[in-house]
């Protein structure tokens, strides 16, 4: 049976042609504006697939930390990138992301959190990689009930009720919690163009107030 990180494997290449489809960039500019990211500080793209949030960072003049599970994703990203020297990409699970406590100013994860088995984990996770003082967004997609999704694009989870990531935003400690739309959707038609999603997608944003410390 095929598995979540082979479908994104073979679909690497083709990514980015697939992603203009899904949702625009819209989506990663108000990602931007909530995060207010400004030049020479670092920030990490979770889930960064070909590298649709760290592209707009990197032209920022951002330091980014692009993570993807899938190695073939990120030997594409970093080809398409390869002028900049700003950029690092690391092979890694969300739910245990392979960098340090309070090492970045921002996280973003677009589109990723509903690939994940325990989004409240990926949270903490983001959360431990924060400093004092950064800032997380999260872009993804409101509940909705296309199970197509979950059988031909791997998704775990059929979007979220914003609630629900409000109060996991505030479990983990996240000040200036709000979720808002973006303003887009998301679509994307069924294997046998029978069926054609239309999703709303939000942004959740949340400061960390202290630096992280081992219980």
């Amino acid at each position: 049976m095929e598995k979540s990180m082979d479908y994104f494997d073979k679909i690497a290449t083709e990514w980015d042609n697939m992603r203009s489809e899904f949702f625009s960039e819209q989506v990663r500019n108000v990602a931007y504006e909530l995060a207010e990211v400004e030049e020479g500080f670092t920030a990490a793209d979770i889930g960064a697939g070909t590298g649709f949030v760290s592209e707009g960072l990197l032209e920022r003049g951002l330091k980014v930390i692009a993570v993807d599970q899938s190695e073939k994703m990120l030997i594409f990203l970093r080809n398409k990138f390869s002028s900049y020297t700003n950029l690092q990409c690391v092979q890694g699970d969300g739910e245990h992301l392979p960098l340090e406590d309070n090492q970045v100013d921002y996280v973003f994860a677009n589109m990723f959190l509903h690939h994940v088995e325990s989004p409240i984990l990926a949270i903490k996770e983001m959360v431990r990689i924060l400093k004092s003082g950064g800032k997380l967004v999260i872009t993804d997609l409101d509940e909705h009930n296309f199970e197509f999704l979950r059988t031909e694009q791997f998704d775990i989870w059929l979007g979220f009720d914003r609630d629900q990531i409000k109060q996991w935003f505030e479990e983990v400690g996240l000040s200036k919690v709000t979720i808002d739309s973006v303003g887009s959707n998301c679509c994307a038609d069924s294997s046998c163009g029978c069926q054609a999603a239309t999703v709303s997608i939000f942004a959740a944003y949340g400061e960390k107030l202290n630096s992280y410390k081992k219980s």
